[in-house]
């Protein structure tokens, strides 16, 4: 029985943060050093990212705040709020990013009903509440309440594959099912002023957004979507405390060691061999005759080695570029807005294969094979 991604939806927030005006008020903080401030120009300028998403409207920094908690206009200060005020913002604007793309996801599948949805699987990293985001979607979205819930948290960048992994179990275990998978990040909530290279790298790189598909076993229904294929999970042998994500007192507090690119550059072609071992036509292909990438793109430079290293071609990395030019990296719903780039392509042909790769704590690699189902007869023209 073939699994189905019949359709997939994004959101974000409606304060955008330009890259160079971001980088020029870090670089202004009277607290950091000259070095830091070398390292902020050099991150932001290096970074690939044009402009982020933010849920926070007071980085919107032409807008007055009477009281404000991160940033103080007047003065050009980032302010440090405690992580329980960095959490109130969560929990309202996650709430928002989560019903927003939910909803999307649901109306975008002809012959689905809200009521058919059997199972909700929420993905988030970057915060907390309860009654939960699986919660809310139940009740904002009008779903059956009996709908089973599950949530997965603090995982990190690659959660979205572990979801759409147990999305499929759930779907070959019932064919009838159909699963509402909804990753949503707030990664903004949690920046913050510091001579560590570590936290300017993070600070350089992070944004917020919400991504939401459909998962069914019941066939593909009208239109274009994906065939899940295979699944799989490795940890790479280095790079334990390369790359976390702790809770401090005054918000969670990212590691992401610049060595990184350098481990995942080592790692990936083995950290490949056991998905691609799953199917006979891609185990013997080259990289490159994989017709589409679908790489989480946690940085440019970690674009710029999985592309060196795989001997794939530039535009097979482009749609996860334009989502790190556009959108900046958005912890795990990042992959799924790469997915979406790809699926949307009216240049994607039925029978084309999607390789996903997604890097976080761990360090570890979650990789995934589609297919794409529904035939393109012209441009823009689905069969």
């Amino acid at each position: 029985m073939a699994v189905v991604l019949r359709s997939l939806e994004t959101a974000v927030p409606d304060t955008v943060l330009i890259q160079d005006e971001v980088r020029d008020v870090f670089a202004s903080q009277p607290d950091v050093s000259d070095l830091a401030k070398r390292l902020v120009s050099a991150a932001f300028n290096s970074s690939g990212i044009e402009r982020r998403r933010s849920a926070v409207t007071e980085m919107d920094f032409s807008t007055p705040v009477d009281s404000p908690q991160f940033f103080e206009r007047d003065t050009g200060r980032i302010l440090n709020p405690s992580t329980g005020a960095r959490n109130e913002v969560y929990v309202r604007g996650a709430t928002e990013l989560f019903v927003e793309a939910a909803t999307a996801a649901v109306d975008a599948c002809d012959g689905l009903e809200r009521s058919d949805v059997t199972h909700v699987i929420t993905v988030s990293c970057t915060g907390f509440f309860s009654p939960g985001p699986d919660y809310r979607i139940v009740r904002e979205v009008g779903l059956d309440p009996a709908v089973k819930r599950c949530h997965l948290g603090f995982m990190g960048c690659y959660a979205a594959f572990p979801a759409l992994r147990q999305a499929t179990t759930i779907c070959e275990a019932d064919p009838d099912a159909v699963v509402l998978v909804v990753s949503a990040e707030l990664c903004s909530i949690h920046v913050r002023v510091s001579d560590d290279p570590d936290t300017i790298l993070g600070s350089s790189l992070f944004g917020d957004g919400a991504a939401a598909a459909v998962v069914t076993g019941r066939g593909p229904g009208p239109g274009r979507a994906l065939q899940l294929d295979h699944f799989e999970t490795v940890l790479t042998p280095v790079g334990e405390e390369a790359m976390a994500w702790n809770i401090g007192d005054n918000g969670f507090e990212m590691v992401l060691g610049t060595y990184v690119p350098k481990i995942i550059d080592a790692h990936i072609v083995d950290a490949l061999a056991p998905l691609l071992a799953h199917d006979a036509l891609v185990a013997g292909r080259d990289c490159s005759e994989i017709e589409h990438w679908a790489i989480h793109p946690g940085g440019r430079s970690i674009l710029d080695r999985v592309e060196k290293r795989l001997r794939l071609r530039p535009e097979q990395l482009s749609p996860s570029r334009r989502v790190l030019r556009d959108y900046g990296n958005m912890s795990s719903a990042t992959v799924m807005f790469v997915l979406k780039e790809i699926l949307d392509d009216p240049a994607a042909s039925a029978g084309e294969r999607i390789c996903g790769m997604a890097f976080g704590p761990g360090l570890t690699v979650e990789s995934a094979l589609f297919t794409t189902i529904g035939e393109t007869t012209a441009v823009g023209e689905l069969q």
